[in-house]
């Protein structure tokens, strides 16, 4: 039975809440069996079928209502993945290039592991609003004189001259592996 869904004892049904991505799929993720899974419940999300769709495609159609992870984000699959990774190999800090998501999605992971989040914006070119829930999850941000993949750059040159530092973009493998 896949976590999350209903099962049947003697005593009548019973559910089984989401337990996130990684326990929902350890079996499919490059995770080590003693890695504990740093989790805000990502990945439960449902599928709604689009009748519309559907009809206009001659095939069925579903669509993954990703907007309801723990940011507001399906990036919430991949950090956990990634995260959780860069705990296990003893690093104490994240990092990432970021123009909105992203920042949210590493800060509240890194402050669900209760480690250093660290977040490389563009200066003067990323709305504040943009970057609230990072700030609310105690991100730091620094603004670089630059754009993006400017970012990014400084991103991995930081992270290659500090091994305590992780870089969770999406240049990170394990957090592709948890976006599959």
């Amino acid at each position: 039975m896949n976590p999350g869904t209903q099962g049947k004892t003697s005593a009548g049904p019973v559910h089984r809440p989401w337990p996130g991505l990684i326990e929902a799929y350890r079996d499919r993720l490059p995770v080590g069996d003693n890695w504990t899974p740093i989790t805000l419940l990502e990945g439960g999300t449902p599928l709604i079928h689009a009748k519309r769709l559907s009809e206009l495609t001659g095939c069925t159609v579903h669509l993954k209502v990703e907007g309801l992870n723990p940011t507001g984000s399906f990036k919430d699959r991949g950090m956990t993945v990634a995260v959780t990774e860069s705990l296990a190999r003893g690093q104490e800090a994240v990092l990432c290039a970021s123009t909105g998501n992203t920042s949210a999605s590493a800060a509240a992971y890194a402050a669900r592991a209760g480690i250093t989040c660290a977040v490389l914006i563009p200066q003067g070119k990323i709305a504040m609003g943009k970057l609230a829930q990072a700030v609310m999850y105690g991100a730091k941000i620094i603004q670089v004189d630059g754009n993006f993949d400017d970012c990014l750059e400084l991103a991995r040159k930081i992270t290659a001259d500090f091994p305590t530092i992780a870089l969770v973009n999406s240049v990170n493998p394990y957090r592709i592996e948890g976006q599959k």
